[in-house]
């Protein structure tokens, strides 16, 4: 099954880039590896706000994990135009927006890893990665996932 056909089985259109909210790009490529800039979770259109461990259970961290996978999938098809094209989703970092006792960054960031794994296949969408729990997030976001993926 192709991956756009996957992504209208899951009921997934993607966005297009977001412009950046500081001095960056939203993606570098240099050889066969694109590289990602960090994207908040955003609900409504604006960014979704909150702590995990504070005001978001785990649960509601996960929606906004995998609303940024989507996110950062539409980033990477402009990036290269297809993603049929990736390889392989090489890592994810994570951070969560989270009080000093939340221990759950990882069941968090699930939520995007698994969506990865579901849109791409268990071999394609396997990654490396890395679930960190923080103080804050600009704007006050729950989450903040980047990506490096290789592509043809």
């Amino acid at each position: 099954m192709s991956i756009s056909q996957r992504l209208q089985d899951l009921g997934i259109s993607l966005p297009p880039v977001a412009v950046p909210a500081a001095a960056y790009v939203p993606f570098v490529r240099t050889g066969n590896l694109v590289f990602l800039s960090g994207h908040i979770a955003k609900k409504d259109g604006k960014p979704w706000v909150g702590q995990l461990g504070r005001d978001m259970d785990t649960a509601t961290g996960r929606e906004a994990a995998r609303a940024i996978a989507i996110d950062l999938m539409g980033t990477l098809q402009a990036a290269v135009g297809d993603l049929s094209k990736v390889r392989r989703i090489v890592k994810v970092m994570s951070l969560v927006n989270s009080t000093a006792d939340f221990t759950e960054q990882h069941l968090v960031t699930n939520g995007a890893s698994e969506l990865f794994a579901q849109v791409f296949g268990d071999q394609v969408g396997a990654h490396a990665r890395s679930a960190f729990g923080v103080a804050q997030i600009p704007m006050g976001a729950c989450v903040e996932i980047e990506l490096i993926a290789e592509v043809e």
